[in-house]
């Protein structure tokens, strides 16, 4: 079994990157980075020193319901490349110790029991484990300290449709 790790989908990106609403109905707020720590969820790379970024709530869930999280989120404020979907665990996330990963249905509920915070190698072993599972459509990946979400990781050929949509 393979996984990829997706970034978010261009077509939401490039609204926001043109000022269009966030999942709060906001106008995203516009930042120069300093070069530490802005990962841009779309390219998958940092924001680096003097390019401007944007700080936005998402919300990676087709439609509110309880378990549709909201945070914050970095992108790129010009124009960048999505990142590949690749099954190696991209660049820009080996540089911290652990993520959280988590399970969710085709319902785009959270699978109880699949959540836990996880060693960064462990990563792609953890995430094809929870999608052997009947019941685990797709993982997203967050960060262990603030709980902002990173990508989501599905399975390379899915053998079953998840309905969910990033």
């Amino acid at each position: 079994m393979s996984i990829i790790f997706q970034a978010l989908p261009t077509e939401a990106v490039r609204v926001l990157q043109q000022g269009g609403a966030d999942a709060y109905g906001m106008k995203p707020e516009r930042r120069i980075s300093d070069g530490d720590g802005v990962p841009c969820r779309h390219c998958l790379t940092n924001v680096a020193a003097g390019e401007g970024y944007l700080i936005l709530a998402y919300r990676p869930f087709p439609e509110l319901q309880p378990y549709a999280e909201t945070g914050p989120i970095f992108l790129h404020a010009e124009e960048c490349s999505r990142a590949q979907e690749t099954g190696e665990l991209p660049v820009l996330f080996t540089r911290t110790r652990d993520y959280i990963l988590r399970g969710y249905g085709a319902d785009d509920r959270i699978v109880y029991g699949t959540g836990a915070v996880t060693p960064t190698a462990e990563i792609p072993g953890r995430a094809a484990e929870l999608l052997e599972r009947a019941d685990v459509a797709y993982v997203h990946m967050r960060s262990a300290k603030n709980n902002c979400y990173q990508c989501r990781i599905e399975l390379d050929e899915p053998v079953r449709s998840s309905g969910a949509s990033i």
